[in-house]
């Protein structure tokens, strides 16, 4: 069976309406699924590795199943995917790349226990975002008030773009993120 999808296998099939990449997959290609604008849905259902901008401009997406298994999720795999208000990140996942859900129509996103790098801007300029939460057992990672802190919480990440109001940096804060307000 197939195992590998290249580099900008399915780029600009504005056609494509859903995606189902099977187990036997362990590698998907940069820009595999780039500007696909009527993707509508992917079930990734292995602990396959993502290329960087893997569903970039994915407009339409609204559903992505990310199976137990699947590691890390590259930088800017998701960057402009509008629609996309949900995303379940499953705990086998420990690496959440720079920028890979930037720009996303996310409403809210919970990081698992197993997260333990999250790179810059991976949740900037979702408009819609109103709450990060993190597992409280998260080793490296915390929330408060639906912002995303270290784990001692003396520096903030990331604010979420939708969140609305005053904001009152805690005292224990001694660093900010690059673009942690962008």
């Amino acid at each position: 069976g197939v195992t590998s999808i290249g580099d900008n296998a399915f780029l600009g099939c504005s056609s494509l309406t859903s995606v189902t990449i099977p187990a036997s997959v362990t590698n998907i290609g940069s820009g595999a699924f780039s500007d696909c604008t009527s993707l509508a849905s992917v079930t990734i259902s292995n602990s396959v590795t993502f290329g960087g901008a893997t569903f970039w401009d994915c407009t339409s997406l609204a559903s992505v199943t990310i199976a137990n298994g699947v590691t890390n999720i590259a930088s800017s795999a998701f960057v402009g995917c509008s629609s996309l208000t949900s995303v379940t990140i499953p705990d086998s996942v420990t690496s959440i790349g720079s920028m890979a859900f930037d720009d996303c129509g996310l409403t809210n996103i919970t990081i698992p226990t197993s997260v333990t790098s999250i790179g810059d801007e991976a949740f900037a300029e979702c408009t819609s975002l109103t709450a990060i939460t993190v597992a409280t057992n998260n080793p490296a990672y915390s929330s408060a008030d639906g912002v995303l802190f270290n784990k001692s919480q003396t520096t903030l990440i990331q604010y979420p773009s939708g969140k609305a109001g005053a904001y009152a940096i805690p005292n224990s804060v001694t660093g900010i993120e690059f673009l942690a307000f962008y």
